[in-house]
């Protein structure tokens, strides 16, 4: 199955990039499923047609789906919003407003995920398209299954002893309720579910390609966005140039946008070398329906395809030497000053900009040490030495 997930800066219109890519494939005869984890929900608009909270088929062999947040919200999270909802009625916050502090924040992005991961499951489908949320969005969703790792695998088995040991007492004197084993059960299956889905999305066959419009704030973000899902291991395999003015016949006010774009798309291209940069060209009219997405999407990959599996090994990876081993991370667009690099444990702790990776280390490197680091050609190279038998790697280490 080919998973491919759109994304980037809101209204350079990649919905209805993501669109014309399920249309193409289902034309192409593959039975595709086009998702949206978008709250504003305007693949139903692109294609024109009404659709509902289950796969809806628009045309032969093409289905899109609006996930029903709420339905998909009880069923996760109702346990956890009930035992949340009887502590803030001890404390004494009101009825309405602690429904509102319950809501899981991101919940229709969240819960879109675990959709998908159904789909996957099902086997039901040869290809499925995601219409993500604008970046912003979609960078926090897909750092959160690793984080909801973190804290299930350090915090919470500590928590719920402790929860175990002393619920009689607190609840006695704090009055507070405290949390019985459907809660836990729930968390536990939330992480789970996400935790498969963080599998799913960083496997070899999905990718994702980032829309952009040719202007300097759009591409300044669409850079940024590369190299965090690089950071958090996932694949990106193209970006779309997209409302590109076209430079036949153009006046004089129109020549001045063709060149300001064509400094941009050299930017574009340099930002993303070594991955391919489809262009669609501004449309007198907006695409809508079935066919007209079908036709941009043709004209986007001008006869290249747009399902092709991502190459290489993916933006992590570890290489054995004879001296230890070298891991590898790719960080596109980035010089050593902006990233730091730290050890705790058996984790290396990864920051860059805003964005910081907790990234676990495989078995056979928890018991080396780091030996130095640097980045080159995009990529964040960490050496690691064996230990000698009588040493202790240490707990805390900074590169």
């Amino acid at each position: 199955m080919r998973i491919l997930l759109f994304t980037g800066k809101g209204g350079v219109g990649k919905s209805t990039v993501a669109a014309g890519t399920a249309a193409l494939a289902a034309a192409s005869g593959l039975r595709t499923l086009v998702l949206s984890t978008d709250p504003a929900h305007s693949l139903a608009d692109a294609f024109g047609a009404v659709v509902g909270s289950e796969p809806t088929e628009v045309a032969e062999r093409l289905f899109v789906q609006q996930v029903d947040a709420q339905l998909r919200f009880e069923q996760s999270w109702a346990d956890i919003q009930k035992y949340l909802l009887s502590v803030l009625d001890v404390v004494g916050v009101d009825r309405v407003a602690a429904e509102e502090l319950t809501v899981l924040p991101g919940a229709e992005e969240v819960l879109a995920l675990l959709e998908l991961r159904l789909h996957v499951l099902s086997d039901e489908w040869d290809v499925i398209v995601v219409d993500c949320a604008p970046t912003a969005e979609t960078l926090r969703l897909l750092a959160l299954p690793e984080a909801l790792g973190w804290y299930m695998e350090r915090v919470f088995p500590v928590q719920q002893r402790v929860m175990k040991a002393l619920k009689p007492v607190l609840s006695r004197a704090a009055g507070v309720p405290m949390p019985g084993g459907s809660v836990f059960e729930a968390v536990e299956r939330l992480h789970a579910e996400l935790d498969e889905v963080q599998a799913m999305l960083s496997g070899p066959d999905a990718s994702v390609r980032i829309v952009l419009t040719p202007e300097a704030v759009v591409l300044a973000e669409a850079r940024r966005s590369y190299t965090t899902l690089s950071l958090f291991g996932y694949r990106v395999d193209g970006v779309v140039a997209n409302r590109v003015f076209p430079s036949d016949g153009a006046d004089d006010w129109r020549a001045g946008w063709v060149m300001a774009q064509d400094e941009v798309l050299l930017q574009v291209a340099q930002s993303f070398a070594g991955l391919p940069v489809w262009r669609s060209e501004y449309r007198s009219a907006e695409p809508l329906g079935v066919d007209a997405l079908r036709l941009l999407a043709q004209e986007v990959y001008a006869g290249s395809d747009p399902l092709q599996p991502p190459a290489g090994a993916g933006p992590f990876r570890v290489v054995r030497t004879t001296e230890g081993a070298v891991l590898h991370l790719s960080l596109p667009n980035v010089s050593r000053a902006e990233v730091d690099l730290s050890r705790n444990g058996d984790e290396l702790v990864v920051t860059v900009g805003s964005y910081r990776r907790l990234l676990t280390l495989p078995a056979g490197l928890s018991r080396h040490r780091v030996a130095g680091a640097r980045v080159e050609q995009g990529e964040l190279q960490v050496r690691f030495t064996e230990t000698a038998h009588h040493e202790v790697p240490p707990r805390q280490e900074h590169a």
